[in-house]
């Protein structure tokens, strides 16, 4: 019964919006059956998808349930964004550059932030360092103790104990606790902590209306998707965890997918007012290669030639076309972004469980997108798995 329940879509949750079923190049009706068939397997609980095309709308769609036997997954219930947080961390930071309240190539040290970096990088590294992760570090360094309940703060001081793993903006080290130093840098400049910044710079002028960068604003929402985790063979309810929500601008964004849509269509240029053009050229022109990020999901998809990372976001070379996007995981969730800033078209998707296998949903649609042949990205047939 819950297996046919897992099928169904209610008809609050199933919103189509534009065009018929199946567009062209995007079969609509393909991607609906293969999101079917992804939502038939035991490890999944609640998915939210949507899809914008030539900058409109076109799909979005909430699937399965925020909880075992609760309420059905709507396109207003909130999911966690965990690292897609940063692409639009990133895209303030470029906006407040933009208007001159702050600069990009000024270093950590022009600005009252808690970062130190080895040999007092922080008085050579810029913000753009910061936002692309080119500060010297070892890869997630000390999120282990962020985890254990450290205060952010702390632990960025005591990044000036680590080694350097090669010259600050020489090479990429993926960051939560420095890449945070950007609310900081945000504090310090606006008054306004990054809560009351993005709202008023982004959710509110881009009428995201279930958005949030805190731990309450997420939890007090009566439409919230809870954590889950596959062990054992069994989905089991997790808790929401608070350490990500203290690194919001690195991974404390939440959102329902309808927000979601309107910041994908924000991303591909839909609403200049927010996102100006050459803000959005800024934050998605690639800055450092991810030799690590090329090898593991190049393995993975092997459409994928190239990837390097920009200001908050990751840039792919897709079997010749440029893409850029996110994605994020923390206990209990996952979230995703991919679109193409050329055709403005790209997808978004948020769920409730620990696994990945629906990472591989934005190469199914980005496949439709470019006239590929269909693959298996999401690994839902036997022989794929």
């Amino acid at each position: 019964m819950r297996a046919a329940m897992k099928m169904m879509i209610s008809a609050v949750s199933a919103v189509l919006l534009g065009a018929p079923a199946v567009a062209d190049p995007i079969d609509y009706g393909y991607l609906e059956a293969r999101i079917q068939q992804l939502m038939s397997r035991e490890d999944m609980m609640g998915l939210a998808v949507t899809v914008v095309e030539n900058g409109q709308v076109r799909f979005m769609r909430g699937y399965g349930f925020t909880e075992a036997d609760g309420a059905p997954v709507t396109t207003s219930t909130r999911f966690r964004w965990a690292s897609v947080s940063k692409g639009l961390a990133a895209t303030l930071a470029a906006e407040l550059d933009h208007d001159g309240t702050l600069s990009l190539d000024d270093t950590v040290s022009a600005y009252r932030t808690t970062l130190r970096l080895p040999g007092f990088g922080e008085q050579t590294a810029t913000l753009r360092d910061v936002l692309s992760h080119r500060l010297g570090l070892v890869s997630n360094a000390y999120d282990n103790i962020l985890e254990a309940g450290r205060e952010p703060s702390a632990i960025r001081d005591m990044l000036g104990d680590l080694d350097l793993i090669c010259p600050v903006g020489q090479c990429h080290g993926y960051q939560n606790v420095a890449f945070d130093t950007i609310e900081e840098v945000f504090f310090d400049t606006t008054g306004m902590d990054f809560e009351t910044l993005a709202r008023l710079r982004i959710f509110d002028p881009l009428g995201m209306t279930n958005a949030s960068t805190t731990y309450e604003g997420f939890v007090s929402s009566d439409d919230y998707a809870r954590p889950h985790s596959w062990r054992g063979g069994n989905l089991v309810e997790d808790n929401v965890t608070p350490p990500y929500f203290r690194v919001a601008a690195a991974g404390g964004v939440s959102s329902s997918i309808q927000d979601m849509s309107r910041y994908l269509q924000a991303q591909v240029g839909q609403f200049p007012d927010v996102f100006e053009p050459e803000v959005l050229q800024t934050v998605h022109t690639p800055v450092v290669e991810t030799l690590r990020e090329a090898r593991g999901i190049g393995n993975r998809y092997d459409r994928i030639n190239d990837a390097d990372y920009a200001l908050g976001w990751r840039v792919y070379d897709y079997e010749g076309h440029t893409v850029v996007g996110h994605r994020g995981a923390v206990r209990g969730y996952r979230a995703l972004i991919m679109f193409d800033p050329e055709l403005q078209t790209g997808i978004a998707a948020l769920w409730n469980t620990n696994i990945s296998r629906p990472t591989g949903l934005q190469f199914e649609l980005m496949d439709m997108v470019y006239g590929l042949d269909h693959r298996d990205w999401m690994r839902l047939m036997p022989n794929t798995n």
